[in-house]
């Protein structure tokens, strides 16, 4: 089964961004290759936040997550080369479309005082980050198991070549900015 947003893409986004003159070949439209969601945990606080944070990644994202280890050791922060510093996981093709989906239907709306995101998160190639306090805001997540509120990185990376189409792309699949671009 297709997902939504893929099907939104392929029957209207694609030929309304190529309806705007800028591309002469449907395959140079913009498009989004993979997103991915990233965990970074603080070593000290143990082994247990750690596997809360697999376990709620997984929970979110329906995919096992990879576990980042630390390349060098820094004395001031008591890490040491290979400690596991955190977790995440790239989604691509269909699963990349259905967290999309949950992501600007069910979670963003769910933020207190939401009034947007950040329009200026655009890293100058077309590839956008967000940043999320808390895990709870996915309606996945039971609040009555989180021990402890967890924040979360999300990068979505498009094929767009600049800031201004990959803007417009995810304007398209129903980002909510906050309109000061």
């Amino acid at each position: 089964m297709i997902p939504r947003l893929q099907e939104k893409y392929q029957g209207e986004i694609r030929t309304k961004l190529q309806g705007l003159d800028k591309y002469e070949n449907i395959h140079q439209v913009p498009k989004i290759e993979k997103i991915i969601v990233h965990m970074g945990v603080s070593p000290q606080l143990g082994k247990d936040v750690l596997e809360d944070a697999i376990k709620d990644m997984t929970t979110i994202t329906g995919r096992k997550p990879v576990l980042n280890k630390a390349k060098v050791s820094v004395a001031n922060f008591k890490l040491r080369q290979g400690m596991n510093t955190g977790c995440r996981v790239t989604l691509r093709r269909q699963g990349m479309y259905e967290f999309l989906d949950r992501l600007v239907a069910a979670a963003l709306p769910r933020i207190r005082d939401f009034r947007g995101i950040n329009s200026k998160g655009f890293d100058g190639r077309g590839n956008y980050s967000l940043g999320v306090d808390d895990q709870t805001i996915f309606p996945e997540i039971d609040v009555d198991k989180v021990k402890r509120t967890q924040g979360m990185d999300i990068t979505i990376v498009t094929s767009a070549t600049n800031d201004d189409d990959a803007y417009e792309l995810l304007k398209e699949f129903g980002m909510p900015f906050d309109g000061k671009r």
